[in-house]
């Protein structure tokens, strides 16, 4: 209870996360896991005094909260974009194998054919009297057995080459129909792509068009307003007294993920981008990780399957899953804050680990 006392008072005080990260990128990069440190109420210089709005206009607060909508909307669809994307990476590259495996069972039969072909030649050769007629035909008993051995041994060879043949047969036909479901499943996905890709871009369309059309003032006041939300969001979370035994230490790899993370802040959002220039979400923490050399799914979704651990056991590099949907992501850097690429319009930066509903913490090193 002392340590959510603390953050309170902490989190009163003119402490920014600006300080946070002078700490994450100082000797230690604040990585003990030691989780205090409550965001300060913050202020955008200059931003004005919400104005009140006009009878039946919509407040500066309501117009956040869809644009907000809009944006959650749009990285909802962001995931499955991102995930149709990668479903479509595994199934080309699974037609390129049955592709290769109907090449070598092609070229298998011509191959088996040229045996059959050989052994009928070689009848034809021997006046196409059947093995069977020779064999009784034959004055001497030693060649008598000695071609009943062959002639056993050339029933075995003939029969193998027949059912070797029908097996292969049956294979190509296996193949042709496995490629024919990988081929309607990457055309599903290309649409899935082609719809998500559609709703992404309506959604942002419409967000942007919204704060387009806000005055310079009101949009400095309105990102006061998302700042204040997620202040507000941040303390009842340090109220709770989820942090209160959250100690953990980041490994090695850790440290290099929280580094590489830390070090995109300023970088803007974009969607389906994993760097360098800019980041989704996912981008970041996968990017992040493969920096730490650690490969890791792309997708917030995706990532959401890695091993789960709880609040009080998280340490810094842990990736913190947000909303029911698992469509946003950020990575815990320690002492109760996180660094994530936002929305877009907004850039790569640190926020209170608790400023979203967190649906879940996972480990990529565990």
């Amino acid at each position: 209870m002392g340590t959510v006392k603390r953050a309170h008072r902490r989190g009163a005080s003119a402490l920014t996360l600006l300080c946070a990260m002078a700490i994450l990128t100082a000797p230690g990069l604040g990585l003990s896991g030691t989780a205090h440190a409550a965001p300060a109420a913050p202020s955008v210089p200059g931003a004005p005094a919400a104005p009140t709005p006009e009878p039946g206009a919509k407040s500066l607060e309501q117009i956040r909260k869809e644009i907000e909508d809009l944006y959650r909307q749009a990285g909802s669809a962001t995931d499955a974009y991102n995930l149709a994307e990668s479903e479509t990476k595994v199934q080309s590259e699974r037609i390129v194998q049955i592709a290769q495996l109907i090449v070598a069972g092609r070229e298998r039969i011509s191959g088996l054919k040229d045996r059959a072909g050989a052994a009928a030649r070689a009848q034809y050769r021997s006046g196409g009297l059947p093995a069977g007629a020779r064999l009784v035909l034959s004055d001497s008993p030693s060649q008598f057995l000695d071609s009943k051995d062959r002639l056993r041994q050339g029933e075995k060879a003939t029969t193998d080459l027949l059912t070797e043949l029908d097996r292969t047969q049956h294979d190509l036909q296996r193949y042709a129909k496995d490629a024919s479901t990988v081929w309607q499943k990457l055309e599903t996905n290309r649409v899935e792509r082609e719809k998500s890709k559609k709703r992404i871009e309506e959604k942002i369309k419409a967000a942007q068009d919204l704060e387009s059309k806000l005055e310079a003032e009101e949009k400095a006041r309105l990102l006061q307003l998302e700042q204040e939300a997620q202040y507000k969001a941040q303390t009842q979370w340090l109220s709770s007294g989820a942090m209160k035994d959250v100690s953990g230490k980041a490994t090695d790899a850790g440290k290099r993920a929280v580094q590489f993370a830390t070090a995109q802040v300023g970088k803007p959002y974009e969607w389906g981008a994993t760097g360098p220039g800019s980041f989704d979400c996912s981008g970041l923490t996968s990017q992040a990780w493969l920096a730490a050399g650690k490969a890791i799914p792309r997708t917030s979704q995706e990532q959401l399957r890695l091993r789960k651990v709880a609040v009080k056991d998280m340490r810094p590099g842990d990736l913190i899953i947000y909303f029911d949907d698992a469509s946003h992501v950020g990575m815990y850097v320690g002492d109760g804050a996180m660094v994530h690429a936002p929305r877009p319009g907004r850039d790569v930066t640190m926020a209170g680990a608790g400023s979203m509903p967190i649906k879940a913490v996972v480990r990529p090193d565990a």
